[in-house]
């Protein structure tokens, strides 16, 4: 199995728009503009199985970018994690996932993100007559919290986070977890988690934060679960790369946009 991290940051990503006095170089924070590992895109994973299938984890307004950068032609089917815009804005650039896979794209998220894409999407989930594919077209599946999901070479398992007002979905496919957009994980969440060779976690800042885990949450929970390693993902602008790498323990480490992890 092969994990690309497409993007690692915030819902405004590093950097933020604006800087002072007209500057158009974005506000960095605490982060090292020279350090090209600082420069995040929104928060987004391929998950990829022994025999080749392509699991795309949410698409974020930079998903056309993220897949050029990464060198991915394709994707064989997408999970949606939550509604938020920063997980979902880049949906019309799967018309061209289509174009390439020449069928429609199974799409799988919980009955209300699906209720919501139908919204916000409407023209994307209109009935389809073929063959074009100006738009997207999807096979929608919805899933809940507790499932199990299958594809070729891919087996996991799907569980409920809390993310602020509402919860979103984390995923296990056996060494690897991936909890993005999450400030409370439930005693059953964490069962699942347990002993996980490689959990890439939402880590947005170091002081607590109501809708998004914080460092010391992260630490605690990844002793708990007793982690193999840990990897951050959706940071801010407060986390720079080379401070956490100098800081952190050896089994914790930061994302960058492109990272691979194999196992």
């Amino acid at each position: 199995m092969k994990v690309t991290i497409l993007g690692c940051g915030g819902s405004a990503g590093v950097p933020m728009l604006g800087g002072q006095n007209g500057s158009q170089t974005g506000i960095w924070g605490h982060c090292n503009p020279q350090n090209p590992k600082n420069r995040r895109t929104r928060s987004s994973i391929v998950v990829e199985g022994e025999g080749g299938f392509r699991l795309l984890v949410d698409s974020g307004p930079d998903f056309r970018s993220q897949m050029l950068n990464c060198g991915l032609s394709h994707i064989d089917a997408v999970l949606y994690t939550h509604p938020h815009s920063d997980h979902i804005a880049g949906l019309d650039d799967l018309r061209a996932i289509n174009r390439v896979i020449d069928k429609p794209l199974p799409l799988l998220a919980a009955q209300s993100t699906l209720e919501e894409l139908r919204q916000r999407f409407a023209y994307a989930f209109a009935p389809w007559k073929g063959p074009d594919f100006y738009r997207p077209v999807f096979n929608e599946q919805v899933v809940t919290a507790g499932e199990d999901v299958d594809f070729p070479g891919l087996e996991g398992h799907i569980f409920e986070q809390r993310h602020g007002r509402i919860t979103s979905l984390g995923l296990r496919f056996g060494k690897f977890a991936y909890s993005t957009d999450v400030e409370t994980l439930s005693e059953d969440a964490l069962t699942l988690l347990d002993g996980v060779d490689t959990w890439v976690v939402d880590c947005f800042q170091y002081e607590p934060h109501p809708a998004h885990a914080w460092l010391e949450r992260v630490l605690e929970w990844r002793t708990k679960i007793r982690a193999g390693r840990t990897i951050l993902t959706h940071m801010g602008t407060d986390m720079d790369y080379d401070i956490l790498c100098q800081t952190l323990p050896p089994d914790v480490r930061p994302a960058y946009d492109g990272m691979v992890l194999k196992f």
